[in-house]
């Protein structure tokens, strides 16, 4: 590195040859003088030659300052300029040791990370030296020395965990490899960021690094950014977006996406200069926000960017009716106030107080409200019990409170326990009772685990008749025994009563934490009741666990659990680990979320000031020989210097003087030109007229250019191959394919259009998104192709997170397609022309995915998005590359080798072409034939 710039030289030496610029420059004074013109006749000339001695005269400055500055080129490319190089290790000769973090803080700078570790094993290659790789997150694993191309596989296999890594856990693998090892260079590729306990492992490696070749690379990698505690308040939703050091102009979006994916809404987020976390809020109504998901950082891959919302997140909406006549008059002393107020931090309030309760409740039902309050209500018609219980059966919340008018309401079946006829007054002048205080809560209810308030009386209360089952329904109880909260599971629904009423007339229970602690218990058992049974308790959600139904990798992308994922008890609140990586758990209609951070989790800058190391960057750039572009640099600047020698030489007066002579007739022969060469009838206007003529002239097939030289190349020769075997095996003799441009050119020309997926593209205009999704509806089909199926073969719920597959979801969020599955062993497409099990390309391993077939005996829906006319899928996606299996070469010879290369291989890869150019072209034809024999059969035939 020179002054900091990323430039090097492979040698160096050869620059000492700059000092010989001083003595060039007295030698490129001196030029030839000009030659004088002398007319003829030659009397004339010998009068006009004058006898006396030539001298050269002085060459100009700026000429000679031009041969200085190639001849200084020259010199610089012959030492071989390097920009950008890639930061390398020292220049030890024992094995190599590199240790990698690879949390999820990592994930946002993986490649650039794995780059540079690439390079570092490659040079180790170059010096034969052995190589190991320790993950920190692999603490219990001891790193082994391997062969460098051994670790360069072994280096391509890793991946970012999606949980925070514990480093420290690595020492004693480290330590013993170092005393194994002897002098070996370690190398520390980190991320910059301390999840937990970071000091004390930079003191635990210092201590383990004494008098060893150290390097750590850490700065230049774009900043990690991370997402914790979302709060769902009553105006907006918000989260915490973190990052590990403050400082600078940091600014950028949250998304949030519904459990499909589909987007909801963003929100920007601006850090101060001085502070490590700031907030994005969302401020939509609460239905929307009820909807989501999923809120991830926009343009940042790392599973701690992402933060999954589940129905502890759903602020539910609560209707709150009261049955009280005084709420209007005194509405700061009403049961609603004081309800309102301790159900508003998580819910959604619905007042219903300036109605009738029968009316309330009616529209409250009608709302399909998850969860009412009612308080001190007494009768209700039997048609609204029916309805009552009907929507308690199929999940509604009913919670109750006592009250005047509850208490006269003996035989009310709305109430988990029997009631006696009036209320229980304590601490009266007419009765030798005391105002009892509570004194505990049920262990199997759910207020398990809350702390029992000492400052909370209750004055009077309405009773429950004993029996058999009053105590296995009592949640919580007064001093002397009684309950003064009882509740019961009816159906998948819940009812629960408080024998006190919700204001502060017979207890002081509704101005205390307790009182709202014990209603958000209520809330969350709402979102619980679709599964009867289901948080009834706090022990009895300890008890039950969950199985993982979906994770998350490192980079925050969904995909199948691993093997070594654990279930996770229901009421799991802390952050993802190995065994309970981040992700969905539990059931598919209610899962329960686990993300990487908590919510009272903060990141931090990874201090790495106390180890005595060799510190580098790492850089987005590729390394680049500048010698080249030097040397044809200095080529033209000497083929400009003959030009001026020429011109200041004379030498072009003559070239000159003669090209005057055809001067009239090059300018006879340019204005007779347009005359000549025009028309007598146009038959097209426009570029755009000779491309529809040329597209409709004969059956082509389209390709997508992408701008990528060496792909556009290969599928043009791809297409190529396709064209002429089908010419060779059907009667299609289609002509040259045709790369277009969906922003610009007509798609309707084409009965298929290939698109090869670059990853890392960036996505194309919306309008020509648009194109294509009319193009699609309109009956074409797009094959879209990652030609990655080598790097990570598609699970088997098609979770593969190649960055190909993630910048096709990114072209594809912008569409309207349909729901896609693999291609059935029964689809038309396996036997249009060949009998195909699979349909292979250069790859094997991918898997090619249709529009969803329709069951049978399904209407068919007329609504469905980017349909074709006669059963046609508009989409295939493969990640096989099947244009780099065509691409022959001019000699007929294949253009790529394939993989795993089996013998068939290539001609099943062009089988499985010419069954997808049939399949567009004939529809369902094919399997019209198929079931030929039955129809004839039917027919009696």
């Amino acid at each position: 590195m020179i002054g900091g710039l990323p430039l090097s030289f492979a040698q160096p030496l050869l620059l000492l040859g700059l000092l010989a610029l001083p003595a060039l420059w007295w030698l490129l004074r001196v030029t030839p003088p000009r030659p004088r013109r002398i007319d003829f006749p030659p009397t004339r000339l010998l009068f006009e030659i004058a006898p006396k001695e030539e001298t050269p005269s002085r060459t100009p400055w700026w000429l000679t300052a031009l041969r200085m500055l190639a001849a200084a080129l020259v010199i610089i490319a012959l030492a071989g300029p390097i920009w950008n190089p890639q930061t390398a290790a020292g220049n030890s000769r024992g094995p190599l040791l590199i240790l990698l973090d690879d949390g999820w803080s990592s994930a946002s700078s993986w490649e650039m990370r794995i780059n540079a570790a690439d390079q570092m094993i490659a040079e180790a290659d170059s010096s034969n030296r052995a190589v190991a790789l320790a993950p920190l997150s692999e603490a219990t694993r001891d790193p082994t020395l391997m062969p460098a191309g051994t670790a360069r596989v072994s280096l391509r296999q890793l991946a970012p965990k999606p949980y925070a890594v514990e480093r420290i856990e690595s020492l004693p693998p480290i330590e013993r490899f170092l005393k194994a090892a002897g002098d070996a260079e370690i190398v520390w590729l980190t991320d910059g960021v301390d999840t937990g306990r970071g000091g004390e492992f930079v003191e635990g490696l210092n201590k383990l690094l004494q008098n060893r070749n150290v390097t750590i690379v850490q700065g230049g990698a774009p900043p990690a950014h991370a997402l914790a505690a979302a709060e769902n308040a009553a105006a907006r939703m918000t989260v915490k977006v973190l990052r590990a050091q403050a400082g600078g102009i940091d600014t950028g979006t949250v998304r949030a996406l519904d459990a499909k994916g589909a987007p909801i809404g963003e929100a920007r987020f601006n850090f101060p200069p001085l502070d490590r976390e700031t907030d994005a809020a969302f401020e939509l109504p609460v239905e929307l926000r009820n909807d989501i998901a999923r809120l991830e950082i926009a343009g940042e891959r790392s599973a701690g960017a992402v933060q999954l919302l589940d129905k502890r997140w759903r602020r539910r909406a609560i209707g709150i009716v009261s049955g009280a006549s005084t709420d209007t008059a005194q509405p700061l002393l009403a049961p609603t106030f004081y309800l309102a107020r301790a159900l508003s931090p998580f819910a959604d309030v619905r007042l219903g107080d300036r109605a009738a309760p029968q009316q309330v409740i009616t529209q409250f039902l009608d709302q399909k409200l998850p969860m009412l309050v009612m308080a001190d209500v007494g009768a209700l018609s039997p048609e609204l019990r029916q309805r009552l219980d009907a929507w308690i059966d199929q999940g509604g919340v009913l919670v109750r409170f006592a009250g005047p008018r509850l208490a006269r309401q003996a035989e009310d079946d709305l109430v988990p326990v029997k009631l006696r006829n009036g209320g229980r007054s304590l601490g009266g002048s007419l009765t030798w009772e005391k105002p009892q205080h509570l004194a505990s809560f049920a262990a199997d209810g759910p207020f398990a685990g809350i702390a029992v308030p000492a400052d909370v009386t209750v004055n009077r209360q309405v009773l429950a008749e004993p029996d058999a089952v009053l105590a296995t329904k009592s949640w919580a109880s007064l001093a002397d025994g009684t309950p003064l909260v009882t509740g019961e599971h009816r159906g998948k629904g819940l009812v629960t009563l408080f024998h006190v009423s919700a204001d502060m007339r017979w207890s002081d229970l509704p101005m205390s934490g307790t009182f709202v602690e014990m209603l958000r218990r209520l809330v969350d058992m709402s979102g619980y009741t679709a599964t009867p049974g289901a948080g009834v308790a706090a022990d009895a959600k300890a008890a039950e666990t969950v199985a993982p139904l979906r994770t998350l990798d490192g980079f925050g992308a969904f995909g199948p659990p691993p093997a070594s994922a654990k279930p996770i008890p229901a009421d799991y609140r802390d952050r993802g680990s190995a065994d309970h990586p981040p992700g969905f758990y539990g059931p598919a209609d209610g899962p329960l979320a686990v993300n990487a951070l908590a919510a009272a989790d903060r990141i931090v800058a990874l201090d790495t000031a106390a180890i005595a190391a060799r510190r580098a960057n790492y850089t987005n750039a590729e390394p680049r020989d500048l010698r080249g572009m030097l040397l044809a640099s200095a080529l033209g600047l000497f083929g400009l210097d003959a030009l001026i020698v020429a011109l200041l030489g004379g030498g072009l007066a003559a070239l000159m003087m003669r090209r005057r002579r055809t001067a009239t007739a090059a300018l006879a022969l340019l204005l007779a030109l347009p005359l000549a060469t025009m028309p007598g009838r146009s038959y097209a206007d426009g570029p755009k007229d000779d491309f529809a003529i040329k597209a409709t002239a004969q059956t082509h097939l389209a390709y997508v250019v992408t701008g990528n030289a060496d792909v556009d190349s290969i599928v043009k020769a791809g297409m190529n191959g396709l064209t002429l075997f089908l010419a060779q095996r059907t009667a299609l003799e289609a002509g040259e394919p045709m790369g277009i441009d969906p922003a610009r050119d007509e798609l309707s020309f084409f009965p298929l259009i290939y698109w090869p997926v670059i990853a890392g593209a960036p996505k194309p205009p919306q309008d020509a998104l648009d194109k294509i999704g009319a193009y699609m509806k309109q009956g074409g089909t797009v094959i879209f192709d990652t030609r990655d199926a080598i790097e990570a073969p598609a699970g088997p719920n098609g979770a593969s997170q190649t960055p190909g597959m993630l910048t096709l979801r990114n072209v594809l969020s912008s569409l309207d397609v349909p729901e896609l599955e693999p291609v059935p062993r029964e689809h038309v497409l396996t036997k249009t022309f060949y009998l195909l099990r699979d349909f292979p390309g250069r790859f094997t391993a991918g898997e090619t995915w249709v529009e969803t077939l329709p069951r049978e005996n399904d209407d068919e829906d007329t609504t469905r998005p980017a349909r074709g006319g006669d059963g046609v899928s508009p989409i295939i996606i493969t990640s096989n590359d099947l244009a780099g299996a065509w691409a022959m070469r001019p000699d007929g010879q294949p253009m790529l080798p394939l993989t795993p290369g089996e013998p068939r291989q290539r001609e099943f890869a062009f089988r499985a072409g010419v069954n997808i150019v049939m399949y567009t072209l004939t529809g369902n034809y094919k399997a019209d034939q198929v079931h030929a024999p039955a129809l004839i059969e039917r027919l009696g035939q």
